[in-house]
């Protein structure tokens, strides 16, 4: 069923992103944003559909086939409007002048098919770091 799985397998997965890479293009994001209103408040809808899709992505393999059937396509969805929002931060940091090779990193799908899939790695780490901030 998917459901006894560890960091490690994830790791071994294609175009996967250490964590350490994934706490270092979290923190060249911050940086970025820095003290600019705009960018923080673009910042925040990107956490906002962040946590939103690692949500569904979390909860995934638990899901019955009939379940992520009727949820697949609010999934994809939500996953575009994800990707939407790296590259409204990144244009705007870069129109900004700022450093967005954290963006450059994560890739673009249309270069290779799994860089879809780390943008969906790290709103899961950007929920994970959200999560534990919350206490």
């Amino acid at each position: 069923m998917g459901t006894m799985r560890t960091f490690e397998d994830y790791s071994k997965a294609r175009r996967a992103l250490s964590f350490e890479d994934m706490q270092r293009i979290h923190l060249e994001m911050l940086d970025s944003v820095g003290k600019d209103p705009d960018a923080e408040e673009l910042f925040c809808e990107l956490l906002e559909t962040a946590f939103q899709y690692a949500n569904i992505r979390a909860c995934w393999s638990i899901m019955s086939l009939e379940a992520r059937g009727e949820m697949d396509r609010s999934r994809t969805s939500k996953h575009d409007s994800l990707i939407v929002k790296f590259n409204q931060l990144a244009r705007y940091l870069e129109r900004k002048g700022g450093d967005v090779s954290w963006r450059k990193e994560l890739g673009y799908e249309e270069d290779d098919h799994n860089n879809r899939k780390r943008i969906g790695d790290m709103a899961c780490y950007l929920a994970f770091v959200g999560g534990v901030n919350s206490r």
